[in-house]
């Protein structure tokens, strides 16, 4: 097998795994509803003058109280396959798994974005999930996998913005700087995993064109102990905000769009259901 050969394996296993991910029952294109919630009672429910309003169920689920202790859920939602009744709810930033509520073949948890709380919902049966069969892709082309070099920074901090409009403060330990076609190219890198691993958000010149216009993902083993880490664009990927429009992602930012046409990675999916 030539080194070509195993890349394009290892990147088509990597691919397999994605797939399988967004196939979970809790994925992206499960993803159903993003409702905010404000201080007191928010009812829960199928019926458009709820609060938090279900794709399916019961036109008055329940209710999810707000309170300075905390929120709780009441009503129709099961936990662990038994009743909620004043179920205090632990967010996607409290806890690894946050707590789950069922209701059918909804799913529904509570998560945390900046100082502002919501209700995300999934629905396990969606017409999306069943119907999906890939992400169409430029060939894996091995000059895209490059060997660039990391620059650590002094304790950094960014201001990253969403979709929402709203900046989320990420940490920021270096930068990452590659060269193609002779010209010099750089990314802030944000924090990616406790082993050191990288996260970049980055956009380029087939933004809107091939590509999703908001940018896509990319992540990185950690850099070695004298910087060198491989920055393989073929695994660049579609952020969540692509499969469904209740994601909340960043963008890339003005120092994060590259001045070249990234011809590797996932392009545009377009979604239907």
């Amino acid at each position: 097998m030539t080194d070509d050969t195993r890349h394009t394996a290892i990147v088509e296993a990597w691919r397999a795994e994605r797939y399988a991910a967004l196939r979970r029952e809790i994925g992206w294109l499960t993803l159903a509803g993003l409702h905010w919630l404000r201080p007191g009672v928010n009812t829960a429910g199928s019926a458009p003058h709820a609060d938090v309003v279900l794709p399916s169920g019961p036109s008055e689920a329940g209710t999810f109280a707000v309170t300075d202790d905390g929120v709780t859920a009441d009503g129709a939602f099961e936990h662990d396959g038994r009743p909620v009744h004043g179920l205090r709810l632990a967010s996607d930033h409290e806890a690894d798994e946050p707590t789950m509520l069922a209701l059918g073949s909804l799913r529904l948890c509570l998560i945390e974005r900046g100082d502002r709380l919501a209700i995300r919902t999934w629905d396990v049966d969606a017409a999306a999930r069943q119907a999906f069969d890939g992400i169409e892709h430029w060939p894996v082309d091995p000059r895209w996998r490059i060997d660039a070099r990391f620059e650590r920074t002094p304790a950094r901090t960014l201001a990253v913005p969403d979709v929402l409009g709203t900046d989320e403060v990420r940490e920021a330990p270096g930068d990452v700087v590659f060269d193609m076609d002779g010209e010099s190219h750089r990314l802030q890198a944000l924090r990616g995993g406790d082993r050191g691993e990288l996260f970049l958000v980055f956009g380029d010149e087939t933004n809107r064109i091939e590509t999703y216009g908001g940018g896509r993902f990319l992540y990185t083993a950690p850099p070695d102990a004298d910087g060198s880490v491989v920055v393989d664009f073929n695994r660049a990927y579609n952020p969540p905000c692509v499969f469904s429009p209740f994601a909340t992602c960043p963008l890339p930012w003005s120092e994060n769009r590259l001045r070249l046409r990234v011809e590797a990675g996932e392009k545009i999916f377009h979604l239907s259901r």
